[in-house]
């Protein structure tokens, strides 16, 4: 519980003092030769689809080839976490962006969903040798989701797809 806590007040001061979608072009590495594997939540199609469009749109412009990226769909964000798995074993990939939307609703399914997850994309990065980046909403409402998926808040992808470029950059400058 005190996990799930944790992300939602980090995620609602990041959009207070941040546009999700601001970043400085200049501190992004190309992603020309990188290859990058999303996974697309079904669940709250509006908006994970919107999620995705700015992920692929900033790593398009960041360089990124389309015949490097590859689309994968679950049915909900706690899939997210095998789908990503999936992607990391079975394909040719640097890292797996997943994007999903969890909105609050009347029970406490929203608290154990939004564990799961965000446990289930923390213990891929440990166990991968590949950045598995968290793009998933967590909000009380539909707006609130709107909001962050390409509205007044910008859009989750896009920082989804910026992470990914510079772990997979970090990761690279160990090789070095």
């Amino acid at each position: 519980m005190f996990l799930i806590l944790f992300f939602l007040i980090l995620e609602a001061m990041s959009t207070k003092l941040k546009n999700l979608s601001d970043y400085d072009p200049e501190t992004i590495p190309s992603a020309e030769n990188m290859k990058f594997g999303i996974v697309v939540s079904e669940w709250n199609t509006e908006i994970t689809e919107s999620l995705f469009k700015g992920a692929l749109n900033t790593l398009i412009k960041n360089g990124a080839q389309k015949k490097n990226i590859i689309k994968k769909y679950v049915p909900g964000s706690f899939e997210l976490t095998l789908g990503a798995q999936l992607l990391s074993e079975n394909t040719d990939i640097d890292a797996v962006i997943c994007l999903g939307c969890i909105i609050q609703g009347e029970t406490r399914h929203f608290d154990f969903i939004c564990e799961g997850v965000a446990n289930g994309i923390t213990q891929l990065n440990i166990k991968h040798d590949k950045p598995i980046i968290f793009g998933v909403l967590t909000t009380n409402n539909q707006q609130q989701a709107i909001d962050r998926a390409g509205g007044k808040h910008g859009n989750k992808g896009d920082e989804g797809a910026i992470a990914a470029i510079k772990m997979i950059a970090l990761k690279d400058s160990f090789k070095k």
